[in-house]
Formats: structure tokens, sequence, C-alpha cells
């Protein structure tokens, strides 16, 4: 129970990573709060949960839980995520910026080609979300002079031959949350807060399970580039996760941990 008496913010969490993240984190003591834009998401890609929500399975592992709903994309949702937790818990220990994805069309997605709207769209909901998010807890933070902030990126935001001619909308607006993590631990390690990144590679969640044959990702012929010769799995992701949030890495701040099997083997 590492996290005994600490409370959690999770993003994106009603399914996929940030469902699996929230549950580590659940199990490792702490109360977690789930904020997402649909809180029901994991029915739209047949995830199946233990319980009927994220909330309820963390209540049944015996640690407190709150779901959320809101558009982070928007200031005023993420500042009543923090504001709800703070009413309901009194504090916020761990704020792990999950939401995002790469939802854009493909075929458009190249860095000649990708229109405004996606460009708007891959921003706001990967890199202003978790600016708004970031922005909103730092106070409580400084308040108790301690915190951990885990954002998360993306293994193409690392390596631009990972996404080459697609997902470059997503990949850029990655990139930008992982340079703002640096420049966001460079001025709250003072206040004694860390804030590093995880940057996941091909990860086999329910969602990525359903849509990967039609968006022409996780071929078996990108499996064969993986120096470990398989694609993650959430637990993956939640064990680096663990690390970063408990007194294991102390010491680390405004880090990048590509979580890919080796795929990107370039300095972050």
């Amino acid at each position: 129970m590492k996290l005994h008496g600490q409370v959690a913010i999770v993003t994106g969490a009603a399914r996929g990573l940030g469902r699996a993240y929230a549950l580590r984190l659940a199990s490792l003591g702490a109360d977690v709060v789930i904020g997402d834009i649909d809180l029901d998401s994991a029915r739209e890609f047949d995830e199946g949960l233990s319980a009927a929500t994220v909330p309820d399975e963390i209540r049944a592992l015996g640690r407190r839980s709150l779901g959320i709903q809101g558009d982070l994309t928007q200031r005023a949702a993420a500042r009543e995520l923090a504001a709800r937790t703070l009413a309901e818990f009194g504090r916020i220990d761990i704020l792990v910026n999950n939401a995002g994805g790469a939802f854009t069309p493909v075929e458009r997605s190249t860095a000649s080609q990708v229109p405004d709207e996606d460009t708007a769209l891959m921003f706001g909901v990967n890199y202003m979300s978790a600016l708004h998010c970031c922005q909103e807890v730092v106070p409580a933070m400084r308040e108790r002079g301690a915190g951990v902030i885990v954002n998360i990126a993306t293994m193409a935001a690392l390596d631009a031959s990972k996404s080459a001619t697609r997902l470059v909308p997503y990949s850029v607006a990655k990139a930008a949350v992982l340079q703002y993590t640096r420049y966001l631990a460079a001025e709250l390690g003072p206040d004694g807060i860390r804030v590093n990144c995880l940057s996941p590679g091909g990860m086999l969640t329910a969602r990525i399970r359903k849509q990967a044959e039609g968006r022409g990702m996780h071929t078996e012929k990108e499996m064969r580039r993986i120096p470990l010769r398989r694609f993650g799995v959430e637990e993956d992701c939640a064990n680096v996760l663990e690390f970063l949030v408990t007194p294991l890495s102390g010491y680390v701040t405004g880090q990048c941990i590509s979580v890919c099997g080796g795929a990107v083997l370039t300095p972050s």
C-alpha cells in the first residue's frame, strides 16, 4: 500500500490504459478520481469491466472513488475536476494526464496535408487537456509542498519514423505534451512536485483491438520490428506508472520513459 492515504486523479480513465492506471493506483492504496468525457465509454469498445463503472471497480478494491464527466479541452471542466476532488477528498497528490487519443482520419494525417481542424482537435484533446489539468491541480500541490504529475505521450513523439506518413497531428500534439512536461518539472521542482512523462508504444487495448485492422495499425510487420517481438498490454504501462508515482522514482523528474518494447531506441 505504497500510496495509502493519497488521492489521485486519472483522466481518460473510463477504459483502456487510463482504467489500468486507475486500478493500479487503487491497488497501491490511493483513492482515485476518474475524469472522462464519457464515463461509460468502455461499452463502445466492448471492454469488459468487473463492475458497472471504473469507480465501482475501485470501490470494490476498498478504496474511495468518484467519477466526473467533462470535456477537459475546456478550462472549466478541468477546474471542476480539481475543485470537486478537493471538496470530496481534501487533497490532490497525483495527477495522471491520460486523456487523449489519435482518432483523426489517417488518410489526411500527413505533415504536408493535415487540415487545420484535425490539428486543432488533436492539440485540444491531447495537449490542452493536459495543460488545463496541470494548471488546475498545481495550487493544491504547492500548498502541500508535494505532488506527482505523470503526463502521457506516445513513442511517435520521440521518433518521427514511427508515425512517418500518418498520425502526424497526434504525434506533434504529444510532442508538445512531452516538452511541456520538461518545463513544468523545472518550474515545480523547488516546490517538491515531480513531473514526468510516460510514452506508450503499440498497446493492445480494447479500442485498438477493435480498430486496428480498419486503420492499418498494429500489423504483424510492425510487431516484427519491435525488439521484444510483441505489442504491449495495459499492465506494461501500469508497471511503469507505479514506478513514477511512488518513492522508487523520488529523484526522477522531467524525464520521459518509453514503454515500447524497444521500438524506440533514441534518446528522449
